[in-house]
């Protein structure tokens, strides 16, 4: 298993890295659209269509991102949908966990369907645009989910005793994610001590040049509990489903969906809380 999840990784990295890197965003928006087509067809195989549907439906998804990118460029005031997005996040997210498990098939297919293509093609729409803001935006946005979840994972196995949500994913406990928040909070720091003058537009600087500093931490808190929500709802339907992984995809890592979790409500909010 160690041995696939290092070669998977090695492999999308030589993807991922020419085409972040390169001087225009068109490479990274093209590689990253066909992960959205297979991240489509992931969430469709979740809520039960049938695997020709659930292909079509992915394919469908990517038609439609790349035809909004055609029509208005990738340039655009996106804050209306930065906002919509968050607010559907924060608002449907308490709700489904207060449910549970079995409360997910209680919602019609159609709803879900919709409302989770929608969702993922948002957070696209955000990654791309954090490109065009530059690398540095980009990188400061994965940094803080990677941090928050590796920084909740050692913070868990040291000190975890309370579940943070035993009957959707027992692994995560309080003391993690406060160990994740904790994480964050330092990183932020570091980078704008010692990155800003060369990474160009980032998350980190936007947020501490707020007139107060406890909302930068709140922001950066309210993020990181974000991240941890977009794990528990995917978890949340993968459990209804019945399945371990949204796929099999990304051989040693699962699919697409559980590479991105996190990231679906923290891009869009991350990108409304710079475009103040």
């Amino acid at each position: 298993m160690l041995k696939q999840r290092v070669i998977t990784a090695i492999v999308l990295l030589a993807i991922l890295l020419p085409a972040l890197f390169y001087p225009s965003p068109e490479p990274f928006v093209l590689v990253t659209l066909l992960l959205i087509v297979a991240a489509g067809w992931e969430w469709a195989r979740l809520n039960g269509c049938a695997e020709g549907v659930a292909r079509m439906a992915g394919v469908g998804l990517g038609l439609c991102l790349a035809t909004v990118w055609w029509i208005i460029g990738l340039d655009v005031n996106s804050r209306a949908l930065w906002l919509l997005a968050s607010l559907i996040w924060l608002a449907v997210t308490p709700w489904l966990l207060y449910r549970g498990v079995q409360g997910w098939p209680a919602i019609p297919r159609v709803l879900r369907l919709a409302l989770g293509w929608f969702l993922i093609g948002v957070a696209w729409w955000a990654l791309v645009q954090a490109r065009v803001m530059g690398v540095g935006m980009l990188l400061s946005i994965l940094l803080l989910v990677w941090v928050a979840d590796i920084a909740a994972y050692f913070g868990g196995k040291a000190l975890g005793r309370r579940k943070l949500a035993p009957q959707i994913s027992p692994g995560k406990s309080w003391e993690g994610a406060i160990s994740g928040w904790l994480g964050v909070t330092l990183l932020s720091i570091v980078w704008v001590w010692g990155l800003s003058d060369w990474t160009g537009p980032q998350l980190y600087s936007a947020l501490w040049a707020w007139p107060q500093p406890w909302l930068a931490v709140a922001a950066l808190w309210l993020l990181v509990a974000m991240s941890v929500s977009g794990d528990l709802v995917e978890s949340l339907v993968k459990r209804s489903a019945g399945m371990k992984d949204s796929s099999q995809l990304l051989p040693g890592h699962g699919g697409v969906l559980d590479r991105v979790d996190a990231l679906l409500p923290v891009l869009p909010l991350a990108m409304w809380l710079v475009s103040w």
